[in-house]
């Protein structure tokens, strides 16, 4: 029974024989900045706890204000640290309350320490930064964080951001569907309540080690509520750029409605995912003037529960049965109509196999 279910489960990174098996079974390279958390979700003296690729991180803001994240895991019972609590800027285990500072080094005992010098052990950490409202990690090499660069979002920097709001979701699925599926506008009959996008035709794809490109001539935002919102007179609807960044996502209407997706993948299994939606182009109808910022952002601020939720609710429904699906015919064969699905998933099968064969050529390295 047990070679039964071995045999029928999907195969593992090394053993996938097409694209698509190989996408669904990788991870994401760490060695890059990912969003897990907002900013306003940690206050002073709050651990929380953030999970990438099977990895337990405690994050946790010092009572200075300051972002920390550790290895999740007290060495002395193996007890999570997020379990604990935060003293001034360090934090403590909850069961003896050993203490960690930022830099993870073992501070002090809570109890007596029966005559022996405090044990010298420190604990991974990870570097930390605050952009856009979010909190972003880096969980690989640490000292490859100053070589990768987080997103730049022009639009959101300086004394005037556009109006802008972040919604996220955790979703049962494996983040190579969640790319999959923000970037293949071929599914446009899931959303046929609310029709985010009507008609969308590929009109051009390309390639390069790290990024696929598309666009599409599509009418964006057809709904009932959305589309009396969106001012068509002064921005181009009708058609929409996509780039899949690895390991991130953006979209572009008319340099007026802009979006970035970060995933963050929790296991093999679950992913959270970040949308940051950003405006320059709506409109109050019988109003004839450009709507001002602060106007704008209330009325998004309105639409995010009521439009933008609900669309991105239903690609959750589908991602989660498609998982469900994958691991029960992972080996039928791959039928894909649109042709830059393919290269989605070549682009993450790539980006991980580059990351394991760094991880292994560091582990021989060491060896030597």
């Amino acid at each position: 029974m047990n070679n039964e279910q071995t045999l029928s489960a999907p195969p593992a990174f090394a053993e996938a024989r097409n694209a698509r098996q190989k996408a669904r079974a990788a991870g994401m390279d760490p060695d890059r900045w990912y969003v897990v958390e907002y900013d306003s979700a940690v206050k002073k003296g709050q651990v929380k706890e953030v999970i990438f690729w099977n990895t337990s991180i405690a994050l946790y803001r010092g009572a200075d204000g300051e972002l920390a994240a550790v290895q999740n895991r007290c060495p002395h019972r193996q007890l999570k640290l997020s379990h604990g609590m935060v003293d001034k800027c360090s934090l403590r285990c909850a069961y003896h309350g050993w203490s960690f500072n930022r830099e993870g080094w073992l501070e002090d005992y809570s109890h007596d320490s029966f005559g022996k010098p405090l044990i010298k052990r420190q604990l991974r950490t990870y570097p930390v930064q605050v952009r856009y409202g979010l909190i972003w990690l880096f969980p690989g090499d640490p000292e490859l964080a100053g070589e990768r660069e987080i997103p730049a979002i022009p639009e959101l920097d300086g004394d005037n951001p556009w109006a802008n709001f972040v919604s996220d979701l955790t979703w049962r699925t494996h983040h190579s569907m969640v790319m999959d599926n923000i970037c293949d506008f071929s599914h446009a009959f899931l959303h046929r309540k609310y029709k985010p996008f009507i008609d969308a035709k590929l009109t051009h794809h390309e390639a390069d080690d790290n990024r696929v490109y598309l666009t599409y001539d599509a009418y964006m935002a057809g709904g009932r509520i959305s589309g009396i919102f969106v001012d068509r007179n002064r921005v181009n609807t009708r058609s929409i750029e996509l780039c899949y960044e690895y390991p991130y996502q953006w979209t572009n209407t008319g340099d007026s409605i802009k979006n970035w997706s970060f995933m963050l993948p929790i296991d093999e299994r679950n992913t959270r995912v970040f949308f940051l939606f950003y405006f320059d182009a709506l409109k109050i109808p019988l109003i004839a003037m450009k709507t001002p910022k602060w106007l704008t952002q209330l009325v998004l601020n309105i639409a995010k529960p009521l439009v933008f939720k609900p669309i991105l609710e239903e690609d959750g429904v589908a991602l989660e049965a498609e998982l469900l699906g994958y691991e029960a015919c992972w080996d039928a064969p791959p039928i894909e109509l649109n042709p830059v699905v393919p290269m989605f998933q070549r682009l993450t099968a790539r980006k991980w196999e580059e990351h394991l064969a760094r991880k292994e050529a560091a582990r021989v390295a060491c060896a030597d």
